[in-house]
C-alpha cells in the first residue's frame, strides 16, 4: 500500500522511537523503583503529547514540501485524528490495567517496569498488524466492510459492559496460566520468576505482565481496523499508532490518580467506535471528512468528560462516597 511520506521521514520517524525509548526506558530506568506521582505522570504526559504534536507539524512540512498545502493540511488532520482516537481507546486500555494491578496489588514502585515492557510488547505487535492489515485491505479490499462491522459490535458490546466491575477470576488466560504455571502468593521485588523450596517458579508480577500482554492484543484488534477508516495510508497509521502508544505509561499513572472522575468514559468510546465502524462500512458509498471526523471524536470525547465529572460520586473526608 502506498505512502506519501518520504524516505527520510520513515528514518526520521525510527530513529525518533528509538530514542524516545531510550529516554524512558534506560534513562529513566536508573531511578530505581519508585512510584509515580501525579506531578511527573503529569509532565511526561505533556512532553509526550508536544512530542506527537511536533513530528505531525514536520510530516506537514515534509507533504507541503512535495505536495502543496492542501494535502499537507490533509494529510496532517488524518495523523491528528488517527492519534486522538488511539489515544482515546488506550484510555480504555489503561481502566483495564488499572484493573490488573488492583487485582493483584501490585505495589506501586513495581507497576513502572510492567508497564515498560507491555509498551515495546504493543509497539511490536502493533506494528506487524498494522503491516499485515495494510496488506490485508490492499488484496481483499472487501475486508473494510468486515472491520467495520467489527467495530460496530465491539462497540455495541463495550456500551453494555460500561460501569460493570470486570471479573478477572474468570479470565480465561489467568486460569490458563495458574493450571500450567505454579506461582508464589508473594512478590519478589520486580522479579518474574523466585525460588522457592529450591524450585524457580513465576511470582504474581509474571502473571501480571502475561495479562498486560493479552490486553494488548485485544485492544490492538479493536484500534487498528479504527485508525484504518480513516486512512488508508500506512505511514499515518503506523506513526500515529507508535506515538500515542510511547505516553502510556505516564498517562496510566496521570489517569490512575483521577480515574472515578472519568467513569462514563466508556460509553464514549462506545460510540467512538460505532461511528468509526459505520464510517468504514459506508466508505464506498459516502467518505465522511476527515476534519469531521476529528470534530465528531472531540465533541463525543468532550461531552463524556464533562458528563462525567458533573456526576462523579463525591467523596467525603473518609473516603467514601457521600450519599
Amino acid at each position: 500500500m502506498d505512502t506519501i511520506a518520504p524516505t527520510w521521514l520513515w528514518v526520521f520517524f525510527v530513529c525518533s522511537v528509538l530514542a524516545a525509548l531510550f529516554v524512558d526506558f534506560v534513562v529513566l530506568r536508573k531511578q530505581g523503583a519508585h512510584a509515580v506521582g501525579v506531578k511527573e505522570a503529569l509532565n511526561w504526559s505533556i512532553i509526550w503529547v508536544l512530542l506527537s504534536f511536533a513530528f505531525n507539524g514536520l510530516f506537514w512540512f515534509a507533504v507541503w514540501q512535495d505536495h502543496g498545502t492542501a494535502l499537507a493540511n490533509t494529510k496532517s488532520m488524518e495523523f491528528l485524528t488517527g492519534y486522538l482516537i488511539e489515544k482515546s481507546l488506550a484510555v480504555d486500555n489503561i481502566f483495564v490495567f488499572l484493573m490488573i494491578f488492583t487485582y493483584f496489588a501490585v505495589p506501586a514502585e513495581f507497576q513502572k517496569r510492567v508497564l515498560m515492557i507491555g509498551i515495546i510488547g504493543a509497539i511490536v505487535l502493533r506494528t506487524v498488524m498494522i503491516l499485515v492489515g495494510a496488506w490485508l485491505i490492499q488484496q481483499f479490499h472487501w475486508i473494510l466492510y468486515v472491520f467495520g462491522a467489527f467495530l460496530i459490535l465491539t462497540g455495541v458490546k463495550m456500551w453494555w459492559a460500561a460501569g460493570q466491575e470486570p471479573d478477572l477470576e474468570s479470565n480465561p488466560a489467568l486460569k490458563l496460566l495458574r493450571r500450567i504455571i505454579p506461582v508464589s502468593k508473594n512478590f519478589d521485588g520486580e522479579k518474574f520468576f523466585t525460588l522457592e523450596n529450591g524450585k524457580r517458579i513465576a511470582t504474581p508480577l509474571f502473571l501480571v505482565i502475561v495479562l498486560v500482554a493479552v490486553t494488548d492484543v485485544i485492544f490492538a484488534v479493536d484500534s487498528i481496523p479504527a485508525i484504518f477508516a480513516i486512512t488508508m495510508d500506512p505511514f499515518i497509521v503506523l506513526t500515529s499508532n507508535i506515538f500515542a502508544i510511547l505516553g502510556l505509561r505516564a498517562m496510566y499513572f496521570l489517569l490512575a490518580a483521577i480515574a472515578a472522575k472519568f467513569h462514563l468514559l466508556s460509553y464514549g468510546l462506545s460510540v467512538i467506535l460505532v461511528f468509526i465502524g459505520t464510517k468504514m462500512v459506508l466508505i464506498d458509498v459516502y467518505k465522511i471528512p476527515v476534519v469531521v471526523s476529528l470534530g465528531v471524536v472531540v465533541a463525543i470525547l468532550a461531552i463524556t468528560m464533562v458528563w462525567s465529572v458533573k456526576t462523579a460520586p463525591k467523596i467525603d473526608a473518609k473516603g467514601s462516597e457521600a450519599g
